[in-house]
């Protein structure tokens, strides 16, 4: 699928001839200076140049010279993005609301550095000017070493902001995307029939299980989100469950969602850091989307937080996207980091393991669910392209184009094993090493 008149109207970037006039490299001899000569896709400039396979079935479109100075000032998906974002890159082939296509191809885009000679020779052609670099699109974040006016990486101030900055952007948008549930985490299919509303059903009935989760039992939920493991766990078993979150947005969502399902008495969500979460001893804890916003050298003192909130055995349920290889660097690339997650970690499974053991905790059982979550990520994409117009009239072009992107590249992710998830499930445990638990698990997979 193409994009949508309303989609190329609202680019607003028509083809326009070089500035002055003046003659010199076309966007063509721009992408040969750094590209291999075998292009998967076919590429098409402002100017009436173009570059690669004529029948290629995803076209990428450079409307305007602000959008080749995006590029060549920001080399690398950085680039790529505040040009798409902004609508001086066009992507054809595809829906804005799952490039997930044009991603797999583009994967195999080569590039190559081009020699002194040919990078003189092309600015002098273009003009100096195309080195400065355009004013971001506002949906980017501030720079990591701008964010410091904020406070410390992963303060309270900053982690706030973070927050903010991804989950605060509009509940009816997130309605839409996410769907009845209103959950923002991996989904657990039984089938790749299963409907998303099925498969996050059974991703709370697993969480519940694995805490072995009873009548009348004390639920703590960090990270809580629109409160969905509250209210299943309140609703389905019993519990009485408290959630906290950082977005003041999610807690008012969830509160009023409370109220309508009659759980009030059972279920609360709480406008909190998880680090201002009640120092009482609850029954169990579950994080399900937390520990990739704290920051990994703050993972002793998240778990230490959790353990200290957890009586004598008691199960914690710690449930994060990890990174595929412990070697890997936590930090997390540009597109990301400026335009999804701000100050975002990811740590690969064995440190996060380590992490929980050394805070107190014996683990039991971890499992990856890596290919649930492209599973979750794909059908996210098909409620976003069923309800493209609406979420942009809620949140704007370039915001909605965003989460496309974002989410079809995360489901490209977790189907090549770049990232994963994993469930860690541990007690505290009492003296001598008593924490109640079976010989055999007493949950069903």
């Amino acid at each position: 699928m193409s994009l949508t008149d309303r989609e190329q109207g609202a680019a607003g970037a028509p083809a326009s001839p070089p500035a002055g006039g003046r003659s010199g490299p076309t966007v063509a001899d721009v992408v040969r200076a750094v590209t291999t000569r075998d292009l998967p896709v076919r590429i098409t400039g402002y100017d009436g140049s173009a570059i690669g396979p004529a029948d290629a079935g995803i076209t990428l479109d450079i409307r305007s010279e602000r959008g080749l100075s995006y590029l060549l000032t920001a080399p690398g998906d950085l680039g790529m993005v505040r040009a798409y974002v902004s609508g001086d890159l066009g992507l054809g082939g595809v829906h804005p609301g799952d490039p997930y296509d044009a991603l797999r191809v583009l994967r195999d885009l080569r590039l190559r550095a081009p020699s002194v000679a040919e990078a003189l020779a092309l600015v002098r052609g273009l003009g100096w000017e195309r080195l400065r670099p355009p004013m971001a699109p506002p949906q980017e974040a501030l720079p990591r070493w701008r964010r410091v006016m904020s406070g410390l990486r992963h303060s309270r101030v900053r982690d706030s902001t973070a927050i903010s900055h991804h989950y605060d952007v509009s509940n009816a948008f997130y309605e839409k995307v996410l769907g009845e549930s209103m959950t923002y985490t991996c989904a657990v299919y039984h089938s790749p029939t299963d409907t998303l509303e099925q498969a996050q059903a059974a991703k709370y009935d697993l969480v519940a299980g694995k805490l072995a989760l009873q009548p009348g039992m004390r639920l703590l939920d960090v990270g809580c989100g629109w409160g969905g493991m509250v209210r299943h766990a309140a609703r389905e078993y019993g519990v009485r469950a408290l959630g906290v979150t950082l977005s003041r947005a999610q807690a008012q969502w969830a509160q009023a969602a409370i109220e309508r399902e009659g759980l009030t008495g059972l279920a609360e969500v709480r406008h909190l850091d998880y680090r201002d979460a009640p120092r009482e001893q609850f029954d169990a804890i579950s994080s399900i989307g937390l520990t990739e916003h704290i920051g990994v050298r703050n993972y002793p003192a998240y778990f230490r937080a959790l353990r200290d909130r957890l009586r004598p055995g008691g199960r914690l349920l710690n449930h994060c996207i990890t990174r595929a290889d412990n070697r890997a660097p936590h930090r997390s690339g540009a597109f990301i980091d400026r335009y999804v997650f701000p100050d975002g970690e990811l740590a690969g499974p064995g440190r996060l393991i380590s992490e929980v053991h050394d805070a107190g905790f014996e683990v039991h059982h971890e499992e990856n669910l890596r290919q649930h979550y492209a599973l979750t990520l794909s059908a996210w994409c098909r409620n976003l392209v069923a309800n493209w117009d609406f979420c942009v009239d809620e949140v704007g072009l370039g915001t909605a184009r965003v989460w496309g992107l974002y989410m079809a590249g995360s489901r490209l992710a977790f189907e090549r094993n770049d990232i994963q998830l994993h469930q860690v499930l541990a007690t505290r445990n009492g003296p001598a090493g008593v924490n109640g638990y079976p010989l055999r698990p007493n949950w069903t997979p």
